[in-house]
């Protein structure tokens, strides 16, 4: 899947994932009415109408993105009628040919992990049957837990040639409580990092591994030293747009061929309706403001790796 996703941005020319973090402030009054009227104002309401705003931004951005992200804990707010939601959209990029990354952020050890690891990425046995159940084709992963809690997903990852981003330096104002600590002389974060490559040594896609990292564009000089520590790693890049990350901020995430990063906007663009810059858009066309969003992010990602070249 890491060889997919790499193919899929040199064709769209777009290192972008969209995060699909769907909020029901951020979802159009017509889409709200519509949904109620027909589930009422109920969980199965608003699953309905974050599905519906999914599908009409989807629909926008499919042919100029590589990649998704939606991140689950904005479906189980909703509960199950959520969770539904969460997996009619991983479904429906998946038809438009849109690579998935579940931004699911689990992390735990011996069963649990590997219960996590075959819902979300392999089959579950289910007497003399194997059934997907998320199907996504990449999940985050939290390694606070250690080894015991990441080989379970590299071993699914090997099965199912898919692929983890495994949280390296996230792009919180607060990570750096515990990941900026000293251990060793080295800050928690770089250590971290080369447990990822060490991961991922022999789970290797063509030129990068099924291990990636998620590196916040708010750290732009952390990500510098990781993109030396991991340099067969695949870095996410979340923190663009809303979080204050820019173009000129990413240059070092990526690698010399120009691959290596792949960079996530959520709000910036599912909600770029509600910003002053495309609000002539209006709600009726929120997802003709979800596309401009994107054709801005991709000019200004471009503009900055061209500048460094």
């Amino acid at each position: 899947m890491i060889n997919k996703l790499i193919e899929k941005i040199q064709k769209t020319q777009a290192p972008i994932v969209v995060g699909l973090d769907p909020m029901m402030k951020y979802v159009p009054g017509q889409i709200q009415k519509a949904a109620f009227a027909e589930y009422g104002e109920t969980l199965e309401g608003a699953a309905e109408a974050i599905w519906q705003y999914n599908k009409g931004i989807v629909d926008a951005i499919y042919d100029l993105v590589p990649a998704v992200k939606p991140q689950i804990a904005m479906y189980e707010q909703f509960g199950i009628p959520g969770l539904v939601a969460f997996k009619k959209t991983v479904d429906y990029c998946k038809e438009k040919g849109l690579v998935v990354i579940g931004d699911i952020k689990r992390g735990d050890i011996g069963s649990t992990s590997e219960a996590y690891a075959v819902g979300h990425l392999g089959k579950v046995q289910v007497g003399a049957n194997a059934f997907y159940g998320f199907d996504e084709d990449f999940v985050t992963v939290n390694p606070y837990l250690g080894s015991d809690g990441v080989k379970p997903f590299i071993k699914v990852c090997k099965e199912e040639k898919k692929g983890i981003f495994v949280l390296v330096k996230t792009s919180n104002p607060s990570s750096g409580e515990f990941q900026d600590r000293v251990v060793d002389g080295k800050p928690l974060y770089e250590i971290v990092g080369e447990k990822v490559a060490e991961w991922g040594a022999d789970c290797m896609g063509d030129s990068y591994s099924y291990v990636g990292a998620v590196v916040g564009a708010t750290y732009p000089e952390q990500g510098k030293l990781l993109r030396k520590v991991m340099p067969k790693a695949f870095i996410l890049v979340p923190g663009y747009g809303a979080q204050g990350g820019k173009g000129a901020d990413l240059v070092h995430f990526f690698n010399e061929d120009g691959l290596g990063a792949i960079i996530n906007s959520s709000r910036g663009i599912i909600a770029a309706f509600q910003q002053e810059k495309y609000a002539k858009y209006g709600e009726a066309n929120y997802a003709e403001a979800s596309r401009a969003a994107v054709l801005d992010m991709k000019e200004d990602i471009a503009g900055a790796l061209a500048a460094r070249a």
